[in-house]
């Protein structure tokens, strides 16, 4: 799968004017970070980092980390400087908080509130784009690249896969770094399991809450998390998936990998979730809170590095969207290629 995930978005790449092969250099090998970044920035201190959209409880949370010397996981290295509001009306937890966090950031931690992106840009190192709409991280990530400003974009990357294809393309045509993650990936068991605690991973089911929101595909707005921790620890090479309920009417979706591993996202209350390998088996998918992906955040604003492959982010939103597909096709298995071709074919959104 991991191949044709990358023809698939070397088709889509080439209606923009790069060659494909620079995809895999730029974002497979991080090259293009080393050669933004070099050694000054890696040792410096205090980045200026701003923050796009204060929709979202991470705006306070992954700042008072950052800002807040006396907090208990306070991370040293960088500073929130700046903030753009952001909001959507059509989301009732977006626009109700909206303001009442942009106000919190500016009284308690001194963050200055900017009108537009491109000013809170003339004043930072990197962005945190933390729109909770992530209808909204396509245009906010065309004005970020477009500053020349490396990037960290929250869940989902973006509302669709086809966005999600399209910022990954708007990012390497501006040659900045990026990535994007759930705080669930950087969890201490689960990257135990992808360090190789138990070797080869052949079978890990995972959990987390899938709360809907009509604006986005099932899986994108809170499923994303349990299957980023599936990804984490499974990998690349997911090629069909199946969408089911189970007895209690939940969303159960079952991936086959090619070389006959099966990876399984279920919705539940709760994270967690089981990977069976080599060596044993292990707990995945909890919570450690947000500092760990913070930690990685600032690692890469540093470096410009992204700690996920690119190839990974493209097959778990494929994976989301092959989900969805399975359940309009009534729970048939649905290829990761199809759902690429699609979106390929539909062309980059506006």
């Amino acid at each position: 799968m991991v191949n044709e995930s990358i023809i698939s978005l070397s088709r889509w790449f080439s209606r923009g004017s790069l060659a494909p092969n620079r995809i895999v250099r730029l974002f497979c090998f991080g090259l293009v970070g080393g050669l933004l970044f070099g050694g000054e920035r890696a040792g410096a201190a205090d980045l200026r980092l701003g923050i796009v959209g204060t929709d979202t409880s991470h705006a306070a949370a992954f700042t008072g980390l950052l800002n807040d010397p006396t907090a208990k996981d306070h991370l040293p290295g960088a500073k929130v400087v700046a903030a753009f509001k952001g909001g959507s009306p059509d989301i009732p937890i977006s626009i109700s908080r909206v303001e009442t966090n942009a106000a919190g950031l500016r009284d308690r931690y001194g963050v200055t509130l900017c009108d537009t992106i491109e000013e809170l840009c003339a004043q930072v190192d990197g962005v945190l784009i933390l729109s909770v709409d992530g209808r909204k991280h396509l245009p906010q990530a065309r004005l970020v690249a477009a500053a020349g400003k490396p990037m960290f974009i929250d869940k989902p990357l973006g509302g669709t896969l086809g966005e999600a294809l399209e910022i990954i393309r708007v990012a390497q045509a501006a040659g900045v770094p990026f990535f994007s993650s759930s705080a669930l990936r950087f969890a201490e068991s689960t990257q135990a399991v992808r360090r190789g605690r138990l070797g080869r991973v052949t079978r890990a089911e995972t959990t987390s809450p899938a709360n809907r929101e009509p604006t986005h595909p099932d899986l994108f707005w809170y499923g994303v998390h349990g299957c980023e921790s599936l990804f984490t620890v499974m990998g690349t090479g997911c090629e069909s998936v199946t969408r089911r309920l189970t007895t209690d009417g939940k969303i159960e979706v079952v991936g086959q990998w090619k070389d006959g591993r099966t990876g399984i996202y279920r919705e539940a209350s709760g994270y967690g979730g089981k990977a069976v390998g080599e060596k044993g088996e292990a707990t995945v998918g909890t919570y450690d809170r947000y500092a760990p992906l913070v930690a990685e955040i600032i690692k890469f604003f540093q470096t410009g590095k992204p700690p996920v492959p690119v190839e990974e982010t493209i097959e778990l939103f494929a994976f989301m969207e092959a989900a969805d597909e399975s359940q309009r096709q009534g729970g048939q298995p649905v290829t990761l290629t199809e759902v690429l071709a699609k979106a390929w074919a539909a062309g980059p959104p506006p």
